[in-house]
């Protein structure tokens, strides 16, 4: 690697608010992160903390969610070199939509269960007047910094719960965290300029998708290292539970009923590593389409399903394997990230070969073996 990488830490990632994302781990997974790299993909990028680490470290950089909200901020922060949103682009997002009567969802599904009508409205009106920004990675920075803006407004950061508008009448809880009374608008203009500023060239033609990792994984070649980062089965892991409503504004969905207190899609998409019954074959599968890549990284948690005895066997039947441990403190909820439990790195390296020279085979065969 060479030394004109280290200018890349000079852009900061903008501090998510997303369970199990690995922001705070980023120097403990750079520490075994080899250095011999070109390419590298992040197949389950999340909050893409651990793809901007990439980036500044000078990979080319693949990013994929299985979950598209993720995927714009892949396409924002990792595939965008230098394209920002202008105040030009705020009028544009900002404006009386003309088409409002086509984007009445959140207004329609969502009042009063996270937001008030006026507050439901606003986002319906931004929504409509994305597709009016003249390329697609503005139109991803607007549906990344949105969506930050509404996991700011909500308690605890995510839609898994009914209490947010019960939240925002306690005025202790207001004390702790202002943002639950401020206008989402507000928040979007003071949340903009930390992701405008995150956004840099490497010098490197950087991708992000929106796939299954299984279905992606086959038309990808000549990759150097692999981080997986899977849901944590068994370990409170329903992203899509707790991020539903940051999905279904961004897919501003038409075909999807939406169930239970917090209005949830349904049916949801298939991952194949957030249940019991998929969990083992999908990781067969995953280990078995990566044979080509020589490095994996996979952050795991010992809680999870399966067991870290279990899973560093499966990893075993592939890849030379190490352990990395370290122990959480404090519980901050999500994937199995409670005090005293911990977070689990495997670093996985080819296996050594063992050849036996043509000399050494003819004098078996001298000696009659």
């Amino acid at each position: 690697m060479l030394f004109k990488e280290d200018k890349n830490f000079n852009f900061k990632f903008p501090e998510p608010q997303y369970l199990g994302a690995k922001h705070t781990h980023l120097a403990w997974i750079q520490k075994f992160t080899p250095k011999n790299i070109t390419t590298a993909i992040d197949a389950f990028s999340g909050s893409q903390s651990v793809a901007f680490l990439f980036k500044q470290m000078g990979f080319t950089t693949i990013s994929n969610d299985f979950l598209n909200f993720n995927n714009q901020i892949g396409l924002a922060l990792i595939e965008n070199k230098d394209v920002k949103l202008t105040k030009e682009d705020l009028k544009i997002l900002f404006q009386p939509a003309v088409n409002k009567t086509d984007f009445e969802l959140i207004e329609n599904t969502f009042t009063d269960v996270f937001f008030d009508k006026e507050e439901a409205r606003f986002l319906d009106n931004f929504r409509a007047n994305i597709p009016k920004l003249d390329n697609t990675l503005k139109q991803a920075i607007a549906f990344t910094v949105i969506n930050r803006s509404m996991t700011r407004k909500i308690t605890m950061g995510h839609f898994g719960h009914t209490q947010a508008l019960v939240y925002a009448r306690n005025q202790e809880r207001i004390k702790r965290n202002r943002s639950l009374i401020r206008p989402i608008k507000e928040i979007f203009e003071e949340v903009l300029p930390k992701y405008n500023n995150a956004i840099f060239d490497n010098e490197r033609v950087n991708r992000s998708f929106h796939k299954n990792i299984l279905d992606l994984l086959p038309t990808l070649d000549n990759i150097d290292l692999a981080y997986f980062d899977p849901p944590y089965c068994d370990s409170h892991a329903d992203y899509q539970g707790f991020y539903h409503l940051l999905e279904t504004y961004t897919e501003y969905w038409k075909d999807k009923e939406f169930i239970n207190g917090i209005k949830r899609y349904e049916p949801q998409r298939f991952s194949g590593f957030d249940k019991k019954r998929d969990v083992l074959s999908s990781f067969e599968k995953l280990f078995k389409l990566s044979e080509e890549i020589p490095n994996w990284l996979i952050s795991y948690n010992n809680r999870s399903y399966p067991g870290i005895d279990e899973f560093e066997k499966l990893i075993s039947k592939y890849r030379q394997v190490t352990v990395e441990a370290k122990t959480y403190s404090n519980g901050r909820g999500g994937k199995g990230s409670v005090a005293g439990s911990q977070e689990i790195l495997f670093v996985c390296k080819p296996k050594k070969k063992h050849f036996v020279s043509l000399n050494h085979q003819k004098e078996f065969v001298n000696e009659g073996l």
